[in-house]
């Protein structure tokens, strides 16, 4: 019996070369398509055109309950400054800092893009509001305290480190 020659299986791997490479081609002239942000089913620009009535109904029942109850005068002034400090931006730049110690406040729609300076109780943290950021509180962003670093040595880590200098 004879086997096919090699020649032909040689010819076969150069065809087999040159149509992964077009397929490696095209794959790479495929433009890259990104997530679209949805809120609950909702698109982001249906989300920015909703009522506070409907975005209420979207949210979880404590901050569903928390605006059945209410915005207070506080709420109210930050977002009148952010969107003060939203029409006061030249185009294609970050608003202005507001600064506020109001942890509490639930991020609405209205207030993505803005910048928000939130107190962790000793500085005002920066936050750039973005569109995964509603529904959540303004606190969950500025952390209060400052993580433990276990094992580095400094006061009270072992004999060893006595001889370094603490900052």
């Amino acid at each position: 019996m004879v086997n096919p020659s090699w020649a032909s299986v040689g010819s076969m791997d150069a065809v087999r070369r040159e149509t992964i490479g077009t397929e490696v081609a095209d794959a790479t002239h495929k433009r890259r398509t990104f997530r679209k942000f949805t809120y609950r089913g909702v698109d982001l620009e249906q989300l920015l055109d909703v009522s506070s009535e409907d975005f209420m109904q979207m949210v979880t029942c404590r901050a569903r309950r928390k605006f059945k109850r209410g915005l207070k005068r506080k709420p109210m002034g930050l977002i009148k400054k952010l969107r003060i400090a939203k029409q006061n931006t030249p185009e294609l730049e970050k608003p202005a800092c507001v600064k506020t110690h109001l942890r509490s406040m639930i991020i609405v729609p209205e207030m993505i893009g803005s910048i928000v300076g939130v107190y962790n109780g000793k500085q005002f943290t920066q936050v750039e509001i973005k569109p995964d950021m509603v529904g959540y509180y303004l606190g969950e962003f500025s952390i209060t305290y400052k993580p433990v670093r276990h094992g580095r040595p400094g006061m009270g880590a072992t004999h060893s480190s006595r001889f370094i200098p603490l900052k």
